[in-house]
């Protein structure tokens, strides 16, 4: 099992890289590492944050893919219908675009630090972009 700590508007999460259900999207992820953005709050998803990445690509499809991520449950999406971006989500998601309901790579699962998603998402909510980082646990 390999774990990820996940650091952002001062909280640090551990997270789990989902390998076996996800194997092209871990080991894309685990290339970038650590890995650091800003994060911005979902415009259509609910509550989630998101980190746009545009036409950047890993090079891989779906697999994986949910469009109802629970808290915690981090998203790959590869691009295609909207922007390549990653989602995080922090309460009630449905995953979606300007162009509708999409689906992302669920390639991530926050197994420590659960209850500070919701501060993280209201932080972000209310006082804007905040740099996140990924790196190895």
């Amino acid at each position: 099992m390999t774990l990820l700590r996940v650091s952002v508007a001062g909280y640090r999460f551990i997270a789990r890289l989902e390998e076996k259900a996800a194997p092209q999207s871990c080991a894309a992820i685990r290339q970038l590492l650590p890995y650091r953005q800003k994060l911005i709050h979902a415009r259509w998803s609910g509550e989630a944050c998101w980190i746009p990445l545009g036409e950047f690509r890993l090079d891989v499809g779906f697999e994986n893919h949910t469009s109802h991520p629970a808290p915690g449950e981090i998203l790959f999406y590869p691009g295609g219908y909207s922007e390549t971006e990653i989602l995080f989500p922090y309460g009630a998601t449905l995953f979606a675009s300007k162009m509708g309901q999409l689906a992302g790579n669920h390639f991530l699962t926050v197994v420590e630090g659960q209850e500070n998603l919701r501060a993280v998402g209201e932080i972000v909510l209310w006082q804007g972009a905040q740099e996140i980082l990924f790196e190895d646990a």
